[in-house]
């Protein structure tokens, strides 16, 4: 029968602190798999506002992590994006379960809720 090959998507991993794990889509595929397959309800999603870039997920499992790492994880969002030589860059912070995709809405597109605004300047860790 045709059954779906799981596709794995392409992601820039990083660590902050040697502790917490950040993942960033690569391509519109892998965007929507990360944000919508990969991330756990409680993960932290990021995407820079308003412009194109990577979805970037903080992996928390059971753990809230400090506001300094979530303005990290922001930053990551901020260097994968059209913002990276922006300066400081606003970054749409918000819990991976607000996280969804319009019926019929372009590969890469999703909508978010609950979100906060983080401003940082884009850097890696």
């Amino acid at each position: 029968m045709g059954r779906e090959r799981e596709i794995e998507p392409k992601l820039w991993r990083y660590e902050i602190d040697g502790i917490w794990e950040v993942l960033a889509g690569k391509t519109n595929v892998d965007n929507d798999i990360l944000s919508l397959r990969v991330a756990a309800q409680n993960d932290y999603w990021f995407h820079v506002h308003g412009m194109p870039g990577s979805h970037v997920v903080l992996r928390v499992g059971d753990e809230d992590p400090p506001r300094d790492v979530l303005q990290r994880a922001a930053a990551i969002a901020a260097y994968h994006s059209k913002a990276r030589e922006g300066g400081v860059v606003p970054v749409s912070c918000t819990r991976a379960r607000h996280v969804t995709k319009p019926r019929g809405a372009k590969t890469g597109t999703v909508e978010i809720r609950k979100e906060t605004t983080l401003k940082v300047r884009p850097a890696l860790p």
